[in-house]
């Protein structure tokens, strides 16, 4: 199974919803679809739903990582919600919940930003 991606602009928060299996040879592409719509549009927060995420290994935390630092060098903040058992350990085995904020679900991730959905 492939990854399938969507991104949302809200006010300033922008919504990445994943669907599938995030590895190496998903990567590069997911990054680079990511960067354009930070730049394009004017974003100060993540949120990063993945709830449909099946499987994701190390080149997933790290595309993950390096658009936390972007939204970092923003002034914003990156939250994870709707987070799948097996998706969250990785997180927690990795220490990312350390240093990226975890939401129910995005409506409680968006109103955490002080964003109505």
């Amino acid at each position: 199974m492939s990854l399938t991606s969507s991104f949302i602009v809200k006010e300033d928060v922008l919504v990445v919803r994943l669907a599938g299996e995030l590895d190496h040879h998903e990567a590069n592409q997911l990054r680079e679809k990511w960067q354009d719509t930070i730049y394009k549009n004017s974003i100060k927060h993540m949120i990063l739903n993945l709830e449909a995420v099946t499987f994701m290994d190390s080149s997933g935390l790290g595309v993950m990582l390096g658009r936390y630092k972007e939204v970092l060098q923003l002034g914003g903040e990156m939250i994870v919600c709707s987070i799948s058992p097996p998706i969250s350990r990785l997180f927690e085995m990795s220490g990312m919940f350390k240093i990226i904020r975890q939401e129910e679900n995005e409506e409680s991730a968006l109103f955490s930003l002080g964003v109505a959905s």
